[in-house]
Order: structure tokens, then C-alpha cells, then sequence
């Protein structure tokens, strides 16, 4: 048997990890009606095929189309059900790390807003105002800019390969809120948590938490804006570990001094140098002065009676002598994890770099996705089709990691023996033959090539841009394989 037919043979028993992977991530249960579910899993595989194609071309015809549109408006479709069946793969992916690793799972916290702009905001949801341009006298024209908020939670391993997403929350505004209006009228730190958009951060804490069957292997990282005491408390409440960055100079001790004042009397602890690039590009090794401390640490004032004092480690990393024009590096960090020794501050110095993964993979959301090109006019279809970019977004993320994680890995784990197939024809790679050349790296550097990647001795490992054009491109090849097969018999 050829080496093509044993290929087909192969992908139509389906025994590829990688042609399954959609089936794994849809749980057809979740909805009412099982024939929506099934429709998931065909919309999912089709938006697959092309990351950030439009619907109508992803779905090739009309009545495709028209059957996506009723899905993303059906009342009876939410972006939980769309998730329910990534979350349970998530909770399997996290137990098999945890199993395969003496090392924690980090769970990288942040917000990020989708924008439109629409001739009724209403029908969405409100986010601001911007500038437009100004008028022939010189007045700033301003338009009303609509759009939805989302709280995300990445499962990550502490070497950087996303699980996928643990919990995410989805909310849009009806009306300005006038922040610095409200913040005159009244003090922010008296509002309970409950009536506050940041309930996001406890309640994805809470739900993330419980992915894990034993919740003291989780660790939640989040920039400033987890700088939150209620964050504190719910993340040793679920008997899990944080390290957050703080910007607010807490009370601690005995409500005389702050956090502030212990640290200026913390001594330097040890350096570490790290590599830092500015906005131009440009790197330069940075020298940081460590300095930890185990500080009580008091709630605000007005909720002193609602929630109790806590034994926290402030670790602060500071460049020494950073050189003129540049942005110093500094880091207060919170935690509830011991820090004893120069070695366990870097390492909780590196979870906290790890932060900006989320990032990437917002990015992936609204640059490879498309998040925000969508015409959709409601928030619930804007919502519905966002979580099922969450999917995908994941999925581009975990390939483009999984080549840095585990490069000798079989093929089978991503790809179908077909696109295996394929992209070795178009790309062989040198010295090696047969399925020894099949590795998940060799395949991943031949979709990367597909996408625009050089694959030079000194280039750096492909990134996310080039994985998800090359997947695209792998696409039309397939489609055109196929049809080649057909018309040769």
C-alpha cells in the first residue's frame, strides 16, 4: 500500500490525536438539544480550518452560513455550553500535569475589552468614548464606542505550555459609569466587592480553583489590577496560592505603619539579572536588587470587620542603576507562598514574568481571530463567537508552545496522518526519512514555513502569527489534495 493510501486509511479510522481534537473540546451534553452540540463541533472544525476568515467563508455556502448564524442567535446557546466540554478537557489536561510534574500549574489572570462600532451601541453594549478628528472649527468629534468585557483565566505549566482555559466571565455595560465622578461622590474602597466589575477576578479565582484536585498546586498570577484585599482572601479561602503585583501601599503591622515603610527597612537579599528589551527592540541586562519580607497585612479600614488580617510575603525587585531614558524595572509582588532564600524569590519572579502569556493570548483572540472584525449586531452572538475563539485561540497557542515544550513528541498528537503527509511533501526536512521525520517540532516548523517562517539556523522558535497563517494555507492545500485524489481515482 502506498504511502498516500496507508495516510487515508489511517485518518478515516479517526485514531489521530490530532483528528480529534474538536470532539475533545465540545461537550454535545451540555446542550438541551444534542443537534446544537453538533452543530458546535462542525462550526468549531470550520473556523479551525481558517483562523480569522469571516463566517461565510469559513461555512463555503449559504445554508452553512445561515445554520451558523442561527446557532450564534439561538437563545438556547451560551457561552458556558460552548466552553463546558473545554473545561472538562481542561481539568484532564491540568490532572496529567500535575501528575507528570513536582511543579505547580499557574493560572494567569487578566481583562481585555472587544470594541465595535455600531449605529445602535445599545444592541452591544457601551465601553467609552473616543476621539474621531476634529471639524473645520477645530472641535474634537467624539463617537460613542461599544463593546464587550471578558475576564480570562489561562492554565499554564510552570515551563509555559497552556492547558487552556480554566474560567471565563463575559459582561457589557448599559451606561457609562463616570468613574471620576463616582470617586468624588464616594470612596471606592467602601463599596463591597459584590457591586464592583472586579467580582470577575473572585469569581474566576473560585471557578479555577476547583479545577484542580488539590488546589494547593495552583498558583493565580495577575498584574495590578489583582491588587485586590477581597483576591487575598479568596484565594487562601479555596487553598490555593497567588502571586499578584501590588500598587496599593496596604496598612500592615498593627495599622500604624504600611507595607511601604516595613520594606524601606528590608535589606537587599541578593541580585538577579535578567534580560530586558524596550519598546525600540532594543536588550540590555538588567541587575535587580531583591528584597522579601513576611508582612501582616490589614484589609481597608472600612472592611476591617468583614475580613481578617494576613500573613503575606512582599517580594520587591528593583534595577540597580538603569541606564538614562529607560523605564526602571519595579516589581512589588504579594504572595502567600514562602519566600526563604534568593532562589525561591527568583522563582517567584519568573511565575510572575509568566504573566504576559495572557496577553499573548488576547492577541491571538483579536489579531489571528478576529475578534473584533465580526458584523454580528448583539451581544449574545458576539459572545458566543468570542467563546468559541477561545478554543481556537488556545489551540494556536498550544501548537506554537508545544513545539518549545516537547519537540520530540509524535506528530499524531496535533496532526492528522494527512496533513502529516502533506507537509512533508511541501517541506521535507533534510537528512531524515519515513516517520522518524514526523516529529511534532518538524511538522510545526513546516506549518510555520506555510505561514511566512524562515526557519533560519538563528531564528528564534516560530511564534503564533505564523502558525495560525499556516494553518490557513494547509487548509486549501488539503482541499486541493483531495479533489486531486478524487479526479485520479
Amino acid at each position: 500500500m502506498s504511502e498516500q493510501r496507508q495516510a487515508d486509511a489511517h485518518e478515516a479510522g479517526v485514531s489521530a490525536e490530532g483528528a480529534r481534537w474538536v470532539e475533545r473540546e465540545v461537550d454535545v451534553e451540555a446542550f438541551k438539544d444534542a443537534r446544537l452540540g453538533q452543530r458546535l463541533q462542525t462550526l468549531l472544525g470550520q473556523l479551525a480550518r481558517a483562523p480569522g476568515a469571516s463566517l461565510s467563508l469559513v461555512c463555503e455556502d449559504w445554508a452553512g452560513t445561515k445554520a451558523a448564524y442561527r446557532f450564534l442567535s439561538n437563545e438556547h446557546v451560551s457561552e458556558a455550553q460552548i466552553l463546558a466540554g473545554h473545561f472538562g478537557a481542561t481539568r484532564r489536561r491540568i490532572a496529567a500535569a500535575a501528575a507528570s510534574s513536582a511543579g505547580p500549574v499557574l493560572v494567569l489572570h487578566d481583562t481585555t475589552e472587544f470594541s465595535y462600532r455600531r449605529d445602535s451601541p445599545h444592541a452591544i453594549g457601551l465601553l467609552g468614548k473616543t476621539n474621531t478628528g476634529q471639524d473645520a472649527q477645530g472641535r474634537w468629534r467624539q463617537h460613542t464606542v461599544c463593546g464587550i468585557l471578558m475576564h480570562s483565566s489561562l492554565a499554564v505549566t510552570a515551563e509555559g505550555l497552556p492547558l487552556g482555559v480554566a474560567a471565563v466571565k463575559f459582561w457589557t455595560r448599559a451606561k457609562f459609569k463616570g468613574c471620576n465622578a463616582l470617586k468624588r461622590a464616594i470612596n471606592p474602597t467602601r463599596v463591597p466587592i459584590e457591586q464592583k466589575e472586579s467580582i470577575c477576578w473572585l469569581d474566576n479565582v473560585r471557578a479555577a480553583s476547583a479545577m484542580f484536585a488539590d488546589p494547593a498546586r495552583c498558583v493565580h498570577v495577575g498584574d495590578r489590577e489583582s491588587d485586590i484585599y477581597e483576591l487575598f482572601c479568596e484565594a487562601n479561602d479555596a487553598g490555593a496560592y497567588f502571586v499578584f503585583r501590588t500598587c496599593a501601599d496596604r496598612l500592615a503591622g498593627d495599622g500604624t505603619e504600611t507595607v511601604a515603610d516595613y520594606m524601606r527597612r528590608a535589606q537587599c537579599r541578593g541580585v538577579h539579572r535578567v534580560q530586558v528589551r524596550d519598546a525600540t527592540g532594543n536588550s540590555r541586562c538588567a541587575v535587580l536588587e531583591l528584597k522579601y519580607r513576611q508582612v501582616r497585612m490589614l484589609p481597608p479600614r472600612a472592611k476591617q470587620s468583614r475580613y481578617p488580617a494576613l500573613s503575606l510575603t512582599v517580594l520587591q525587585a528593583t534595577e540597580r542603576d538603569a541606564p538614562a531614558g529607560a523605564d526602571p524595572i519595579d516589581w512589588k509582588l504579594v504572595t502567600n507562598l514562602p519566600v526563604r532564600s534568593r532562589l525561591e524569590a527568583i522563582e517567584k519572579l519568573d511565575w510572575y514574568a509568566m504573566r504576559w502569556k495572557i496577553e499573548t493570548f488576547h492577541k491571538i483572540l483579536k489579531s489571528g481571530c478576529r475578534a473584533e472584525e465580526s458584523r454580528l449586531r448583539t451581544a449574545q452572538r458576539l459572545t458566543n463567537l468570542i467563546a468559541m475563539f477561545c478554543v481556537l485561540a488556545w489551540r494556536i497557542f498550544w501548537l506554537t508552545m508545544l513545539h518549545r515544550a516537547a519537540p520530540t513528541a509524535s506528530a499524531a498528537l496535533a496532526f492528522t496522518p494527512r496533513e502529516a503527509l502533506l507537509l512533508d511533501r511541501l517541506r521535507p526536512a533534510a537528512g531524515q526519512s519515513g516517520e522518524r521525520r514526523r516529529s511534532i517540532a518538524t511538522c510545526l516548523i513546516q506549518l510555520a514555513r506555510l505561514g511566512g517562517y524562515l526557519a533560519r539556523a538563528s531564528d528564534p522558535p516560530p511564534g503564533n502569527t505564523v502558525i495560525w497563517r499556516g494553518m490557513a494555507r494547509l487548509t486549501d492545500i488539503k482541499l486541493g489534495f483531495g479533489m486531486r485524489a478524487e479526479n485520479c481515482g
